[in-house]
Order: C-alpha cells, then sequence, then structure tokens
C-alpha cells in the first residue's frame, strides 16, 4: 500500500432535521505543490525529509480529532464533504430517489439520529446479549459465532496481523496453488488489540496499555448493564482468553511468507484441530457452499482454540463471546458506548484527542458499508474520464520503466527476467473505480436503526465473499472504495489499484509538469508495480499462483538485496517512545516496494523528457532541475504530523515504515539523488552501501 491513512468510524455531533434546506458548504482548499516551501537551514544532503517538510510540519500541527496529519488531511476532508452533501440529500424521502438514493441516504440518517440512537440501545442490545446469556453449552458456540460474524463487519478481511473478528475469520479465498480457483479460508482471530505483540510483550508501556485496555472492557461491560464485581470479573477472563490467543497465533513476520499461510486442509482435517467446535453448524449457519478444500492459515492457532474450548468454562466463554459483541457494536450504539469506545482505542492507543464529528463518522460509514453505490456519486463528481487518461499514460510509462529495469539488472539469468516480463505483461491495470459496480438491491436499509442497517450491510458482504466460494475469480473486483486516499497491489489477483480518491491533489496535480506527477502519483504507481516482485510477490507467478518461477541462485542473490532493506530498515524510532525498534523483516516488503518505486518512476520520467528533448538538469522558472523537483514532490508527499501513540502502534503491528524513514533511506540509496543536490561522499544522503533491489 502507498499511504497508511487511519479512518476508524466511532461518534458525537448533530441532528437530522432539515438536510434539504442546507445551503452547501463551501469545500476545503486543498495542499497543492510547492517547491518553495523547503526549510533552507536544513542541508538536502543532511537530512532531506526536514528540508522538505519542515515548514509544513511546523504549520500543520494534527488536528485535536485527528491521529495523523498530511498533505492527504485537507483532500480526506474535502472527499468527505463532497459525499456529505450527497448523502444529506439522499437522506431526504422523495419519490424521486432511486434505489441507490434510498440506502445510502436512510443509512446515513440513522447513522445521524444520535436521539433515537441513545433512546434505543438498550432494547437493540436485549436479544443480542440474549443469544449468548441463552447458551447452555459449549457446542452453542457455533450458533453464537456465526451469529456475530453474519451482524459484526469485518469477518472476512484478514489484516496483516490477523483478521479481526470473534474467535476467527472466515471467508472465500483465492487458492495458493491455483489461483482461478475460489475456497474457503480460515484465519486466526479472537484479538481485539492491533496485534498479539500487544499482548505479550512486557515493556511499562505495553503493561500500561494492558491495564488501561483491562479497563476498558471492565467499563464496557458495565454499560451493558452488569454489576461492577461482574464486570471486573469478565475482564480479567477476556484479557486472559485473548491473551492465549495471541500465544497460539503465528507472529506477524512469519505470516509474511505466503507458503507459511499455505495449509490446505479437508473438512475432516479442521475438525480435528478443533473438534469441540462444532464447525458443520457453523457452515450450515452461515450458508457457507463447499469447497474443494479449506485454507487453514495458521492451524497452531485452531490447536489452541481446541485447548482454550477444554480449559475455560461456558460462563467464560459467555464472557468473552459478549465482550465481542459489545466491542463490534460499540461505534453503532449510544453516546456512552461510542465515548468508551473513543476513550480506549482512539485516544489511550493512538492519542486523538477528541472525537470526530458525527457527520465524517456517518460519511466512513456509509463508504465502509456500502462503498460503491456511495461511490459512484463521488466518481461523478470529483474524477473526470480526463483524469483517468491521463493517469493511465502515467502508469503505461512505469511498466515500461519495470520492462527496461528487468533487462538492465546485473544480478537475474535470462531465464528468470523472461519469467519476470511475463509476469510483468500479465499486470491488470485498474484505475479510478470499478467497471463494473456492486448491486446492493438485496440490502434491506431502513430510517430507524443505525445497528439494524449494519447487521443488514454485514451479512451482505459476508455472504457475498462466502458466495464466491467454487466460483470464478472476478479480476476486476476491488478491495478498495473509490473516495479512498490509498492504493494496492494484489499478489493473487496480478492487479494494481488506483482508487479516483489518491488521484487528486496534491497527489496528483493535472496542471503540474512531468517531474512533479512522476515524483508523487508516479512513485505511486511504481510502489505498487513493485510489490509484484518485493520478497512476498515475486513467489507468485503471473496468473497469481505460488509457484518459485526464479532459478537458484537468483532467489540467492534476491535473498542476499532483500537482507540489506531490512537491515537498514530495522532502527530505533524515538518518535514513538523510549525503546520502539521498527523490524526491518516486517516492513521489507513496504521498503521494497518504496525502494524500487521511485527508481522506476526516475526512469520514466526521463524517457518522458528525452522524447520532448529535456533532461533532468534543465532547469525551471523556479530555479530547481526536473530532477530536484522529482525528488521535492516524492518527499513532500510523505510530510506529516503523526501522535507518538498511533506511531508506536504502527511500528509494532503495520509493515509499513514510519514516514522520515520513507523519504531518507529511499533517496539515499538512489545515487541520482546524490547528484541532484550535489551532495558528497560521508553524508547521510549519500549511503556508501546503497541498497537496491530493482
Amino acid at each position: 500500500m502507498r499511504l497508511l491513512r487511519f479512518a476508524l468510524v466511532f461518534a458525537a455531533l448533530a441532528s437530522v432535521a432539515s438536510y434539504g434546506q442546507k445551503a452547501a458548504e463551501p469545500l476545503p482548499k486543498l495542499d497543492h505543490f510547492d517547491p518553495a516551501s523547503v526549510d533552507r537551514s536544513v542541508d538536502p544532503c543532511v537530512d532531506f525529509y526536514k528540508f522538505s517538510c519542515g515548514p509544513w510540519l511546523k504549520t500543520n500541527p494534527v488536528p485535536p480529532d485527528q491521529v495523523y496529519w498530511d498533505h492527504g488531511g485537507p483532500l480526506q476532508l474535502w472527499n468527505e464533504m463532497v459525499l456529505k452533501d450527497v448523502l444529506e440529500k439522499a437522506s431526504v424521502v422523495s419519490a424521486t430517489r432511486t434505489p441507490t438514493q434510498q440506502k445510502i441516504g436512510d443509512y446515513y440518517f440513522a447513522c445521524m439520529d444520535e436521539k433515537g440512537l441513545n433512546a434505543d440501545t438498550a432494547k437493540l442490545l436485549k436479544p443480542e446479549l440474549a443469544l449468548i446469556r441463552g447458551m447452555k453449552n459449549k457446542s452453542q458456540m457455533a450458533e453464537v459465532v456465526a451469529h456475530l460474524h453474519q451482524t459484526i463487519p469485518g469477518t472476512w478481511s484478514a489484516s496483516d496481523a490477523q483478521t479481526f473478528a470473534p474467535v476467527f475469520g472466515f471467508s472465500g479465498t483465492q487458492d495458493f496453488d491455483d489461483a482461478s480457483k475460489v475456497v474457503a479460508g480460515i484465519d486466526q482471530g479472537g484479538m481485539s488489540l492491533p496485534g498479539r505483540e500487544f499482548y505479550l510483550e512486557n515493556d511499562a508501556k505495553s503493561v500500561e496499555i494492558r491495564s488501561k485496555y483491562e479497563q476498558h472492557i471492565r467499563r464496557m461491560f458495565k454499560l451493558a448493564g452488569e454489576n461492577d464485581t461482574q464486570a471486573a470479573a469478565n475482564a480479567a477472563t477476556v484479557l486472559s482468553m485473548e491473551t492465549d490467543f495471541a500465544k497460539v497465533a503465528m507472529d506477524i513476520v512469519k505470516r509474511r511468507d505466503p507458503a507459511n499461510l499455505n495449509n490446505k486442509e479437508t473438512l475432516a482435517q479442521v475438525e480435528a484441530l478443533t473438534p469441540s467446535f462444532e464447525w458443520n453448524t457453523y457452515f450450515r449457519l452461515v450458508s457457507a457452499p463447499s469447497p474443494d478444500h479449506y485454507i487453514v492459515t495458521s492451524p497452531d492457532f485452531f490447536r489452541g482454540l481446541e485447548k482454550m474450548m477444554q480449559s475455560y468454562s461456558l460462563e467464560q466463554w459467555k464472557a468473552y463471546l459478549t465482550w465481542q459483541l459489545l466491542h463490534g457494536s460499540a461505534p453503532y450504539l449510544s453516546d456512552a458506548f461510542v465515548d468508551e469506545n473513543f476513550d480506549f482505542f482512539r485516544h489511550t492507543l493512538q492519542g486523538a484527542e477528541t472525537n470526530r464529528p458525527r457527520w465524517r463518522r456517518c460519511v466512513s460509514s456509509v463508504d465502509a458499508n456500502l462503498g460503491e453505490a456511495l461511490g459512484q456519486a463521488y466518481v461523478e463528481r470529483a474524477f473526470p474520464p480526463e483524469n483517468k487518461v491521463r493517469t493511465e499514460a502515467i502508469v503505461k510509462g512505469i511498466e515500461n520503466a519495470m520492462s527496461q529495469d528487468i533487462q538492465q539488472v546485473s544480478w537475474m539469468s535470462p531465464e528468470t527476467k523472461k519469467q519476470a516480463q511475463i509476469k510483468l505483461q500479465g499486470v491488470y491495470d485498474k484505475i479510478g473505480y470499478p467497471n463494473k459496480w456492486r448491486d446492493y438491491s438485496s440490502v434491506n436499509i431502513g430510517r430507524a436503526s443505525y445497528l439494524e442497517n449494519v447487521h443488514a450491510a454485514t451479512a451482505f458482504e459476508f455472504q457475498r465473499w462466502l458466495n464466491k466460494i467454487g466460483r470464478p475469480v472476478d479480476r476486476g473486483e476491488w478491495q478498495m472504495t473509490p473516495p479512498t486516499i490509498n492504493a494496492y497491489y494484489d499478489p493473487q489477483l496480478n492487479t494494481i489499484n488506483f482508487p479516483a480518491g489518491i488521484l487528486q491533489p496534491p497527489f496528483y496535480e493535472a496542471d503540474m509538469d512531468a517531474a512533479v506527477n512522476y515524483g508523487d502519483t508516479g512513485g505511486t504507481v511504481g510502489h505498487e508495480l513493485t510489490h509484484g516482485f518485493d520478497d512476498q510477490g515475486r513467489k507468485f507467478d503471473a496468473a497469481g499462483n505460488l509457484r518459485d518461477w526464479w532459478t537458484a541462485n537468483d532467489a540467492k542473490e534476491y535473498d542476499t538485496r532483500g537482507k540489506c532493506i531490512s537491515d537498514q530498515y530495522t532502527q530505533d524510532v524515538p518518535e514513538a517512545g523510549p525503546g520502539v525498534r521498527q523490524n526491518g523483516l516486517l516492513t521489507q516488503g513496504e521498503d521494497t516496494a518504496d525502494n524500487g518505486g521511485i527508481r522506476l518512476a526516475l526512469i520514466a520520467l526521463e524517457n518522458d523528457l528525452s522524447k520532448e528533448g529535456k533532461s533532468l538538469e534543465d532547469k525551471g522558472a523556479d530555479g530547481w532541475t526536473n530532477a530536484q523537483r522529482f525528488f521535492l514532490s516524492y518527499a513532500t508527499g510523505w510530510c506529516a504530523n503523526i501522535r507518538p501513540e498511533v506511531l508506536r502502534t504502527q511500528v509494532i503491528s503495520n509493515p509499513h515504515s514510519a514516514n522520515n524513514f520513507r523519504v531518507n533511506n529511499v533517496v539515499s540509496d538512489v545515487p541520482e539523488f546524490g547528484q541532484a543536490f550535489s551532495c558528497k561522499k560521508g553524508q547521510p544522503m549519500v549511503r556508501e552501501n546503497a541498497c537496491r533491489v530493482w
């Protein structure tokens, strides 16, 4: 992924009385690339991040309701205000509303109905709690887990560390060995903190966070009606159980190797891993098709689950499942639940001072749960056809640069180069939005209950993923919505994907010169394309199959270059707190993509300039050369103020490096940077043993 943005959905603000009468609010001013906004007191050859970002960092503190603020912050607000206008108009009942407008409008209306949520939460929770409290024996766990998976979002969406779902994750997934097949995937889950390390590390900060987490759980149980004694006991139980889940979970670095996840199991083998769980009941209740086999990402996790089912009592499992219900539902309940949820997950873990306005959280919720219905309106407003054409030209330029690069690398044999070119030619470019929009006609959305709307949208999306099992793979499907300010590569589909949201200023500037657009958008495209050839992506072939297409010697050469990068990025992150250290093995894929992406963008820029009889050394009216503008554009795309709490969480549980490393470590590995800024040997931005894979 190109960017790391933090957009969590919680609660606080407004009334829903008169959407139709409101005048449209003026949209915020977007940031734009400004080559004059540099810190001349800093030598670019010593610290290019501070040189490029210093003035911006000083004048753009993190807003109280945010945890991370970069040039995309104003764009995120701009996007949300565009969508807010669409949603407010769609929320007004009218005979002329289309079915799509009815769904997104009524969903937004119910989300904004703060008074109704506060009045109805106890009533809405009552049947949900009764299902869990009514369990007579542990064999009924399958029924409760199936219900939670169909009502709490996320069971189908694996993250780097785990699937954030009660007990485990379940979804349709491409087979590793035959990417044309969709089988069933079962993933480790059960934990609510960002990763297993949060439960297992014993430094002072980790202990403090766990203590606050336990108190948070205790308060959530009290909000659900339990007395303080019972709430305290249940909170201790939940922390103990989630810690046991963490102990048997595969660690995040090991999960980066797809071979470790490729564990094919028959139904009988799945049942043998956890015989106390009624798998057949679960699969029947979620209407799961019967696959050829199951991909069980971590068999040890499910062996551990069996031991937990034996060692924890029915009442303890009830406490755990109740917590999962409350935690997963909290953003959609009364202010008391929303505020408590915010206090721990957004404030303690990420450092936000205040919650986002309710309208912003409601826009995000519609985008998360009915994203392609809402995304159509965004594309109509914000992404004209000419933007797609311009982006396609940049993408083709980057792909041509990759083809050149493959042929020019000295360490790869002709045999492996041929396979790399085949994979490159097989990449499917997806730009802006889907060619075919998702059909939400079967989703029943009303104006009365936000929680029930979330349940309906969740059931639809969960079932949509399960319905893929046994069907042909759809390479045209997107995993991000059009307004998303991000991008991604999918190794099993072999696709690069750039939503319309990131193809806006300041990341893409239609009126700027090629050096600026190749520096930012080109770097993004190169980053995602390089993911197809990073330490994970290189293990998949052009069709998305997990297949070794490397000669033994070339694979060894690759690993040597990859180790250079992982060693380079294993470093302290003092801004995140004492003792916080980045693990280069965790971030190696993203770091390799940064390292290769900027090189590809530079090659593509040079190719375009040469067609016009220009060069990287040519100066513009602002006094900067094309090469300097390119590197400045690249660097300013990473300018960000980040709260130390969220940076610590990122370093521990996320495969992206800190932003300053994504500038300084990258440019110091690129000789053209030193040439552009006349750096001398021995200066920090001139690395003696520069790393390079691509």
